[in-house]
């Protein structure tokens, strides 16, 4: 099926998004306003955006520590966000999840969380639940290289694939845990190919052509939706930024950064829409004066919002 232009104009927005809100989450974290830390999803963009934009609204997702993207391409509030990470009572878990723990319901986010691979069971269940309803939903996980290598993932693959759950499991593939090359973690370096120990089909593409990851998505979701079962589906990438905000990177070298850094997703997106004739760059420019003044209001927004009242501390710990 041909992408639309207007389909390819909303995908350079959202990646925009992304970028903008976590370059503000980093100024905010430098200056003192986020207790604890942030993990950047700077260059990873295309992969979120490809992925959910190939969803549904009532379809879900589950994520990981690195999920302001996520949650953010699924729809999330901008301003919700900033609050959340701000740990402000406006936030999507009232401040009490942080960055590493945002869930919002509304928009089918079934959380963030800071433990490599716990996600992906999540996404099961629902995926579960989904067919003991006979809904014609999707679930889908996204985890990093890591998260690969743990035993809720290899767990996961299996009963869904022996039960064909409607479950994507994405692979985004930034090429380090913390400051473990994947190299050094795994003997197969193609990691879709570990789908065959399952059944189930896997599909390798690159993670920062937003283009390549909605077909490969779509083809999934729809997969899954027919009732046929999972599909593990790696997206090749790369975090620009470190592990967290601030870190040192002396795992790595700054050559190999920047060598990465030309493959800039958002970049290489505008610089393709405008070769094709499918948007003028004063039209590009508008969208990106548009999204940074967004991103202004969300951060005024969080800090002119209320922290939770320490009164309420034992509320919201039970369902």
């Amino acid at each position: 099926m041909e992408i639309s232009k207007d389909l390819k104009l909303e995908m350079y927005r959202q990646m925009k998004r992304i970028r903008d809100f976590e370059l503000a989450a980093i100024d905010l974290f430098k200056k003192g306003n986020v207790k604890g830390t942030i993990h950047p999803y700077i260059g990873q963009e295309a992969s979120g955006v490809g992925v959910c934009m190939a969803l549904r609204q009532d379809d879900l997702i589950a994520g990981t520590h690195r999920s302001h993207g996520h949650n953010l391409a699924k729809g999330a509030d901008a301003k919700k966000m900033m609050a959340e990470i701000m740990g402000r009572e406006t936030g999507y878990c009232k401040g009490r999840g942080g960055s590493m723990h945002i869930a919002a319901f509304e928009t089918g986010s079934l959380g963030a969380l800071s433990v490599v691979g716990s996600g992906i069971p999540l996404a099961v269940g629902a995926a579960l639940a989904f067919k003991m309803r006979g809904e014609a939903r999707v679930a889908v996980s996204f985890t990093g290289d890591a998260g690969s290598n743990t035993g809720n993932w290899h767990e996961s693959l299996n009963i869904a694939s022996v039960w064909d759950l409607p479950v994507v499991f994405v692979l985004e593939n930034n090429h380090y845990g913390v400051s473990t090359n994947i190299k050094d973690t795994a003997k197969v370096q193609d990691l879709s190919l570990r789908a065959a120990g399952y059944g189930i089909p896997g599909v390798r593409v690159d993670g920062f052509d937003v283009l390549a990851v909605y077909r490969a998505a779509e083809n999934a979701v729809a997969r899954a939706r027919r009732g046929e079962g999972p599909t593990l589906l790696v997206t090749e990438s790369y975090r620009i930024e470190g592990h967290y905000a601030g870190e040192p990177e002396v795992y790595r070298t700054r050559a190999e950064v920047e060598e990465y850094r030309k493959e800039d997703p958002i970049i290489r997106f505008r610089q393709w829409l405008i070769e094709n004739a499918l948007a003028a760059q004063s039209t590009l420019d508008s969208i990106d004066v548009a999204i940074k003044q967004e991103m202004i209001q969300a951060v005024q927004f969080a800090k002119d919002s209320p922290p939770p009242d320490p009164a309420t501390a034992m509320e919201y710990i039970y369902a």
